[in-house]
């Protein structure tokens, strides 16, 4: 299989791949010792435009308005799109168990052999697909992603998802939409709706992979 390219940053075309399981085996770094600092030479020039706080309290309004919108987490299912996505379905699952007491189901959707570029890029590693054990027909599943730009990721999540069952509903929801569209798709919650410029890069970093929480934004090619 082939070697994975990196993904933390999201461009022109998806991001890449990543294990969770293997990653989160793996213990945060500390301190800005993390290999994607903003203080690291070639992420000179990078703005913060999401510290770990706003971090925190983004995913707290998105856990609330997920409730509301689904009568207090009735048959819910979150789903992480890897690498990032699924660090981020956790959280948000278990912000879900700090209201109600009981945390939301979670697992892991890889979209791999249904991206619309597999012809155009390199080869990818397969990512690991988690399901509940109450599966997904009849739930309404919350498709959990780090950034949304095109929507093709989105687009190869949802073929994905079909061949798991036949959720009742499908929500989508985003740390940050960066704008950029070229499919018809709109998420459901979004923690922060992020003017860009195509050419900038989107950077997200959480404590799980990165040793700290902050979403970076970038121009060149770096």
């Amino acid at each position: 299989m082939c070697a994975m390219r990196p993904e933390p940053v999201h461009e022109p075309g998806p991001g890449g791949p990543g294990d969770p399981g293997t990653l989160a085996s793996q213990p945060p770094r500390q301190g800005g010792s993390h290999p994607d600092a903003p203080g690291r030479p070639e992420y000179q020039g990078w703005k913060a435009v999401l510290t770990a706080e706003e971090i925190r309290r983004a995913l707290t309004r998105i856990a609330h308005e997920i409730l509301e919108r689904t009568h207090g987490g009735e048959g819910i299912v979150l789903l992480g799109i890897p690498t990032r996505g699924v660090y981020l379905a956790r959280r948000l699952g278990a912000r879900i168990g700090e209201f109600e007491d009981v945390p939301a189901p979670v697992g892991s959707l890889d979209v791999t052999l249904h991206r619309d570029d597999l012809r155009l890029r390199p080869a990818r590693a397969l990512q690991r697909t988690q399901v509940p054990p109450d599966g997904v027909d009849g739930k309404t599943v919350v498709l959990v992603d780090d950034v949304l730009f095109s929507g093709r990721t989105i687009r190869a999540a949802l073929d994905a998802l079909n061949d798991l069952g036949r959720p009742r509903a499908v929500q989508l929801a985003v740390l940050v939409d960066r704008g950029h569209r070229e499919l018809p798709i709109r998420a459901d919650y979004v923690g922060k709706n992020l003017p860009t410029a195509y050419r900038e890069k989107v950077r997200v970093q959480l404590a799980e992979i990165d040793g700290a929480d902050s979403v970076l934004l970038g121009e060149g090619d770096r």
